[in-house]
């Protein structure tokens, strides 16, 4: 059952020992940027997660923290293969001591919810989804780890069966989830059977002093994994040859798509940010074919005045306003298809001039990082001064 933590009167919330804990932090993508504006809200906030390989570069970004990490940190092939620790992260993230703490944010895609906490403290989650490996995408995970056949095959399923069952149990240790998008919290309520309230995550929405010129060139940028279906968007410019594609992003699929890739699509790899604006903010239209969880790259596109033809699924209509809009910011198609993604592609091309940058930069602003600080310190203050009161729906 969810705790019943002590109110704290109003005149002390300021005052809470906070921790902070995190899946994992050995790169920088979405959930590091929410985390960095958690702790931009709580700055004396401890930091803790299963494993920290951050860069100095990132790090100064968490306001320099490192964090406590659990006994897979000193693992020695940790650094590059720790994702195949997967079945010891329900004990790792439990060995992390957060007892001390009056206020637990876990920010979690996986078992940072997992964080053993006592009655009296109140534990909130900012939750990116639940634990993909458990639930949507466990055949996925499998076959990538090689783990899809034979005896390993029947032993990996077991295992993440057990997982899927902690982490339900898991999701019982969380006072309140709030839920990165209404997508997310539909899978929330259908996973642990628990309300969530939305609070959008953060989007650097960093005006350009001066913008380039646009291209003819269609842009992605996106981590090269398989749920990502960059694979789409390769097939579906080599439909389209007199068009050009830029990928930018990097991950285990890259030597594949490269492999496969037509003469008109360009691969970029990981780039800095100042280079990655320029590509979003000259580019004809961003592209996109995941199902995601919420899409922060499609937003930073518009932030620039870029149209995106995105999949209509996960939370796209949350982020992207389609054709059928008054102020359209892009285009919408209703399957994960080459054919489908083409049309969309000619689609836009057709109605391009409906799309204004001006109304592609006002929906973006609308998830600009101070409206994340102000509605998630305004959410964690109210629950405080009540006492956290859990929202669990039986």
């Amino acid at each position: 059952m969810p705790h019943h933590a002590i109110a704290i009167p109003k005149s002390t919330i300021a005052a809470v020992k906070v921790a902070v804990v995190h899946d994992w932090l050995d790169t920088w993508r979405g959930g590091e940027s929410a985390l960095a504006e958690i702790l931009n809200l709580y700055p004396d906030a401890d930091l803790f997660a299963l494993v920290d390989f951050l860069s100095d570069a990132d790090r100064q970004r968490l306001h320099g923290k490192r964090a406590t990490t659990s006994f897979l940190q000193r693992l020695p092939l940790a650094p590059a293969r720790f994702r195949l620790l997967l079945p010891w992260f329900p004990r790792a993230i439990e060995s992390l001591d957060v007892s001390d703490y009056d206020l637990v944010i876990s920010s979690s895609h996986a078992v940072a919810k997992g964080a053993r906490t006592r009655p009296e403290q109140l534990h909130i989650c900012y939750c990116y989804t639940p634990m993909r490996y458990a639930w949507d995408l466990r055949d996925q995970y499998l076959k990538q780890t090689r783990l899809d056949r034979g005896v390993r095959g029947v032993i990996a399923r077991r295992t993440l069966a057990r997982l899927s069952e902690w982490d339900r149990a898991a999701s019982e240790r969380v006072d309140h989830f709030v839920a990165i998008s209404f997508h997310i919290a539909d899978r929330i309520r259908r996973s642990y059977a628990r309300e969530s309230t939305v609070i959008y995550p953060p989007v650097a929405i960093e005006p350009p002093t001066s913008l380039p010129s646009r291209t003819a060139t269609y842009i992605t940028v996106s981590q090269l994994v398989p749920y990502k279906r960059v694979d789409l968007l390769i097939e579906a410019f080599r439909r389209l040859p007199e068009r050009e594609l830029v990928i930018v992003g990097e991950g285990p699929e890259h030597s594949r798509l490269v492999a496969s890739a037509p003469p008109n699509t360009r691969f970029v790899g990981r780039v800095p940010d100042a280079e990655r604006n320029r590509w979003l903010a000259s580019a004809r239209a961003f592209v996109f074919a995941a199902e995601e969880d919420f899409g922060i790259a499609p937003l930073e596109a518009q932030a620039f005045g870029t149209p995106v033809i995105a999949y209509a699924g996960g939370a796209s209509r949350e982020t992207i306003a389609g054709l059928d809009q008054t102020a359209p910011t892009g285009v919408l198609f209703d399957e994960q298809s080459v054919a489908a993604l083409v049309e969309a592609i000619q689609q836009f091309e057709h109605y391009a001039e409906r799309i204004d940058p001006d109304a592609c930069r006002a929906n973006a602003r609308r998830f600009e990082a101070a409206r994340f600080r102000r509605e998630f310190r305004a959410f964690i203050d109210a629950h405080l001064s009540a006492g956290g009161t859990p929202m669990r729906t039986r």
